[in-house]
């Protein structure tokens, strides 16, 4: 048998005609840049997140910039936030002239310890951005209490995590502001790139929606120097219909990381990501952490069983980011992560024997199983 990391086509065979119809509706409409299906996708993504704005741009990395951006962040600022995540977490910090400032994670989440941020915070700290790893929440209590206390915005990074909720509320309604990715294997992804910036605030919104358009909101007339990164009308009209299945697919990820939880248990030689309580997880990944993780995952291959390593290389230990001086050491449960955490396969429409062959062969690879 043969399990894919992930698997795009099915959920395409289930959605092709509503799909197929909405791309020629868009091709015959002939508008093509922030059409009707862009305001039609921000308004129901809004209502469904729980915020008052939703502003669509070209991609996830763009989200992140651009709300760094209109909340001030330049050079000589510094950002907090966790090693362990996808560069552009701290790449757009940097390409703003500012410092991304590390802080060590939580070993059971593998999110931003919360208690660690504040002897990281100091005089130049202008955001703090939490990540949402793999679709479950950080701690947003206790970080919007440091939020209050010291005056400093959060930026939620909810790439890998639309759909998830911390103590009933959605995330990207936490913080000051919030970025979603839509790249094709994220929980909700588009057929290309595709990114939303999420705020309750007004004037915010207003920012970023002329900045995502040149800085400006008259054609040809420009009050600041801004970007082109605008979603793409037909990535909206195919984000709409998958918006309305996203929770049924949010149930089955669900189910599935339950189902593994289940199968692995009394394996002592896995240890699975736990949920930590107030948290909804959506599973973007389900990750588990082993010892000698790529041998095992040759041994996955060999059978058929496809996975991926997500991170093999903290941020704070890239060569780009050597002159921050931090090394080997510097945060230990981040760099034992990168070591360690395997991703299995998961997507909506895995299905149980899938499931139990991928166990099976994490099983057959330890001895006495």
């Amino acid at each position: 048998m043969k399990v894919p990391q992930f698997d795009l086509t099915r959920q395409f065979d289930g959605l092709r005609s509503e799909i197929m119809l909405a791309v020629e509706e868009v091709i015959a409409r002939g508008h093509y840049i922030l059409g009707p299906h862009v305001a039609a996708f921000e308004e129901e993504v809004a209502q469904y997140l729980g915020v008052k704005h939703a502003i669509g741009v070209a991609n996830g990395t763009d989200a992140l910039l651009l709300a760094l951006k209109v909340l001030g962040v330049g050079a000589g600022d510094e950002v907090i936030t966790t090693p362990f995540t996808f560069f552009a977490t701290a790449e757009v910090v940097s390409q703003l002239g500012a410092t991304p400032v590390f802080v060590d994670i939580e070993p059971e989440s593998l999110n931003l310890d919360v208690a660690k941020v504040r002897p990281a915070i100091t005089e130049r700290t202008k955001a703090i951005i939490p990540v949402h790893i793999f679709g479950q929440p950080v701690d947003m209590q206790e970080l919007l209490a440091l939020s209050d206390e010291f005056g400093i915005p959060i930026l939620e990074d909810a790439c890998q995590a639309i759909g998830a909720e911390y103590a009933g509320r959605m995330v990207g309604a936490w913080g000051k502001l919030a970025c979603f990715s839509f790249f094709p294997t994220k929980n909700l992804g588009c057929v290309g790139d595709g990114g939303l910036i999420t705020t309750n605030d007004d004037a915010l919104a207003q920012k970023v929606r002329v900045l995502r358009a040149h800085g400006s909101t008259i054609k040809y007339f420009h009050s600041h120097v801004g970007w082109n990164s605008r979603l793409d009308e037909l990535q909206a009209a195919i984000l709409r219909i998958k918006l309305s299945r996203l929770a049924e697919w949010t149930v089955h990820r669900q189910q599935a990381a339950n189902r593994y939880a289940a199968l692995l248990d009394g394996v002592q030689e896995v240890a699975c990501q736990q949920t930590k309580g107030a948290r909804t997880h959506v599973y973007h990944q389900y990750v588990v952490r082993v010892k000698e993780r790529d041998k095992l995952q040759s041994h996955l291959s060999k059978a058929g069983v496809g996975t991926s390593i997500y991170y093999p290389c903290p941020l704070h230990l890239q060569e780009v980011y050597r002159d921050l001086g931090y090394g080997k050491g510097s945060f230990p449960h981040a760099e034992a992560a990168t070591a360690e955490v395997l991703a299995l396969p998961m997507f909506p429409e895995i299905t149980e024997e899938e499931q139990r062959y991928v166990v099976e062969c994490i099983k057959s690879y330890y001895k006495g199983w």
